[in-house]
């Protein structure tokens, strides 16, 4: 990941503006710890922190077009970079960077080219000869833009709400799929798949091709001229990522350079089930395995900083941030600059339990695409900002744009949890992959159910956090939330905590508006919080509150005490199982 800062329409451009604009890209240094770059041209200015994982020697930013009257700050990866370059022949390329091709994109084809894209990314692009700018985001929101606006009329963007919050009297997050033009001074959404209109789809399920699409979205993000690996938390999700990138090592550029052997990485208390679980993955697909471990009271002498960098008051969003977090750092400190991740699977397939509830095929269909378009305010926000923290980039191979159309085409009735069939969550992604001539995962990996916090990494890191929590923030405190937060007000001591910390840093009614809010059980919707009546009277939007739906509990009733143990399955933060811990 890199850093970027852009700059718009600013009535000074005295080189005390100029060394302001640099001042405020250092705070996104840590994204991209390698080079900076700055463009002033007039009133505006483009600044660029890199991270290089391309080319690292010719593609310092900002990137121009031949004849430099474009110029271009980008932060992400564009996978088909290699293809767009034969559309643009009678082009003259400086860079072997995969983001040069924007700027030659737009001299081509003017702003009409985002879709062409296909990877993960945040641009902003000005065109000198007439001082028009544009800015957009990828699909998803897998990489973090904000948009801010000064009393003096300038626009500013930035990757992070640091960088702007202090300069711009209002400011919000870029939508994702969407593009700003100066010329219509209005985001448009560039993104229309056929997923986005929530009608239900009846495509028939192909097994084969979900696969076959899943793989392709792995190996084009293997496209590196560094060091990478996996992050692998023994899950279904991180599980297969790693799978399927280990069989295709031998075939990359890289591995003339790392060798072929895939590097895969877990977080966890120890003892950890969790560490358990990776370990056996790790064996089994013959990775070079790294185990990192963290206590509870590191993890909460870390929280300040991890609010600061996530930019965010969600109580599941800083659970599973902060381990992942914490070992991010360590896989930093090995020389690792890119990694792969599990993110978008649970969201796309239903795989949260609270799924489990769904009343029909529609209203399952609907909840998977509310939840992929809010990715960028949770699991997205906290893959990128916990990983670029250390100068680390994450990729998110289940949001392929290919690979979403392709799996939120499917009949959704392929998708509903059935019991009574066999079918446990994600199902179809699981039977996709269970090769019985060249098993992927043992059997017992591939249909391990997701799973409840581990005593060692799951209920000790909440609770120790909650306990924490509890001494920092009074019932009095709490009772008068309201009326010191009255947006998003905080129903818990621990978001009261939360909530306390992201002030301090982000102190504008603009930046506590970016955090989303309303009543969550195990990461649900709002909506889907309505699908069974006991959800609304637990406060606590972790899976501990989804009650109900674990294995067990179609076999056996159980008391109120032991539900809560036997399903709290982690749902976002919760990651620490699945998710969290080594974020699957």
């Amino acid at each position: 990941m890199c850093g970027i800062l852009a700059v718009f329409g600013c009535i000074d451009n005295s080189q005390a503006k100029r060394s302001r604009i640099i001042e405020l890209s250092r705070r996104l240094r840590h994204r991209g710890p390698d080079w900076s770059g700055l463009h002033c041209h007039g009133n505006c200015y483009l600044a660029h922190q890199r991270l290089a994982i391309v080319d690292p020697t010719s593609g310092d930013q900002p990137l121009y077009n031949e004849d430099k009257t474009v110029v271009v700050t980008v932060n992400g990866e564009i996978y088909n970079h290699k293809q767009l370059r034969e559309k643009l022949k009678s082009h003259q390329f400086r860079t072997g960077s995969d983001c040069e091709v924007i700027a030659h994109l737009y001299e081509e084809y003017g702003e009409d080219f985002v879709d062409m894209l296909d990877g993960m990314f945040s641009f902003v692009l000005l065109d000198t000869r007439d001082n028009s700018f544009i800015a957009a985001r990828d699909a998803i929101g897998i990489t973090p833009l904000y948009i801010g606006w000064g009393l003096d009329g300038s626009v500013w963007f930035a990757s992070e709400m640091k960088a702007l919050s202090d300069d711009c009297e209002r400011f919000m997050s870029f939508l994702p799929g969407h593009l700003y033009s100066s010329k219509q001074g209005a985001l448009r959404r560039w993104y229309n798949p056929p997923w986005f209109s929530e009608q239900i789809p009846s495509t028939p399920y192909d097994p084969i091709l979900l696969r076959e699409t899943f793989k392709k979205a792995v190996v084009k993000r293997l496209m590196t001229d560094v060091p990478f690996g996996v992050l692998l938390s023994g899950g279904l999700d991180s599980s297969l990522v790693a799978a399927v990138a280990s069989r295709h090592m031998v075939e990359l550029e890289a591995a003339c350079q790392w060798g072929s052997q895939l590097h895969t990485f877990c977080v966890g208390l120890k003892g950890s089930p969790d560490l358990k679980a990776a370990r056996e993955v790790a064996d089994y697909l013959g990775t070079r395995h790294h185990e990192f471990h963290f206590t509870v009271q590191e993890g909460i002498d870390a929280l300040e900083e991890v609010i600061y960098h996530i930019e965010t008051y969600d109580v599941t969003t800083i659970r599973a941030s902060t381990p992942m977090f914490l070992m991010s750092r360590k896989i930093k400190s090995l020389g690792v600059k890119m990694v792969l991740s599990g993110e978008g699977s649970d969201e796309i397939f239903g795989g949260y339990l609270y799924f489990h509830k769904a009343p029909n095929k529609e209203e399952f269909h609907q909840e998977t695409c509310q939840k992929i378009k809010s990715l960028h305010l949770y699991d997205c926000l906290r893959a990128n900002k916990s990983t670029s923290a250390w100068g680390l980039e994450a990729r998110v191979p289940f949001l392929d744009k290919e690979f979403i159309n392709v799996a939120m085409s499917i009949d959704p009735e392929w998708k509903l949890i059935r019991p009574d069939l066999g079918r446990i969550e994600k199902w179809i992604l699981r039977n996709a992959f269970d090769d019985e001539q060249n098993p992927y995962l043992p059997k017992h990996i591939l249909y391990r159910q997701k799973e409840q916090f581990s005593d060692g990494v799951g209920y000790s890191w909440i609770d120790g956090l909650k306990d924490h929590a509890n001494k920092q923030v009074t019932d009095s405190m709490l009772m008068n939330a309201s009326f010191i937060y009255p947006e998003n007000t905080p129903a818990t001591k621990e978001a009261y905590y939360y909530r306390s910390i992201f002030e301090k840093f982000y102190p504008k009614n603009a930046a506590r508006s970016t955090v989303p809010g309303g009543p969550s059980v195990a990461c649900s919707t709002a909506k889907a919080v309505e699908w069974d009546a006991a959800w609304s009277k637990n406060p606590d939007p972790s899976g501990r509150a989804a009650l109900g739906v674990h294995a067990a509990a179609y076999e056996e009733e159980v008391d109120a005490k032991d539900a809560n143990l036997i399903n709290g399955s982690p749902q976002k933060l919760p990651g620490i199982v699945e998710k969290a811990t080594t974020v699957v």
